[in-house]
């Protein structure tokens, strides 16, 4: 298999960097590296889903695909008393998002490393926020909506960003088919951002 951002165990060799930027209003110094997503500094969808995604200061969140962290760790600031749980397959990644939930002082974070869904256990959320990993797949993709959906809470809301050219129209069809209400809450450079809406009350 080639090595992706992606893979379990990314095989490129290590090459630490370090970048500053500011999310939200709060400073931030994130370490990344070869073998990760947008090593070279946060990527513009990721950007623009952090600008516009709406987090409550006790709400529960889940990063699906947290890569080296910002749009989690920018979440774990907006929740002071709420938590973040961080998911993301290459072992990489988690270093690094764990380091840099040190290094900026966040310790609303819950870190794990997950194929998936496969270390949530039995806890749910009022947000999930997804850059999905498009390069994985449609299905992988689709089932990032699939399974997320099961793990709002009622009301609760997960927020995609996806290039157009990408695949953004069929991710939107399938976002209605799970949630019935998505709302597209921002568009830019090809970049849409949606947001689902879960049932208001629990599945029967």
């Amino acid at each position: 298999m080639s090595d992706h951002y992606y893979s379990r165990k990314p095989g490129v060799q290590e090459n630490r960097q370090e970048h500053e930027t500011k999310l939200r209003g709060f400073a931030f110094r994130f370490l990344t590296d070869n073998g990760v997503f947008s090593k070279g500094g946060i990527d513009y969808g990721s950007r623009f889903l952090i600008e516009q995604m709406q987090i409550g200061e006790s709400d529960q969140i889940l990063d699906v695909g947290c890569g080296y962290g910002p749009i989690g760790l920018t979440a774990a600031q907006l929740a002071p008393r709420g938590q973040v749980v961080m998911l993301d397959i290459n072992e990489r990644a988690i270093e690094l998002a764990t380091e840099n939930a040190r290094r900026n002082g966040i310790t609303n974070a819950d870190i794990r490393h997950s194929d998936l869904y496969e270390a949530v256990g039995t806890d749910t959320f009022d947000v999930i926020l997804t850059n999905p990993p498009i390069r994985a797949g449609k299905a992988v993709v689709h089932r990032i909506f699939e399974e997320g959906a099961a793990l709002l809470r009622p009301g609760g809301s997960m927020w995609v960003v996806i290039q157009k050219k990408q695949g953004a129209p069929s991710a939107e069809a399938k976002l209605q088919q799970l949630f019935g209400k998505v709302i597209e809450v921002g568009k830019d450079k090809g970049f849409r951002i949606f947001r689902a809406i879960g049932a208001e009350t629990p599945q029967k």
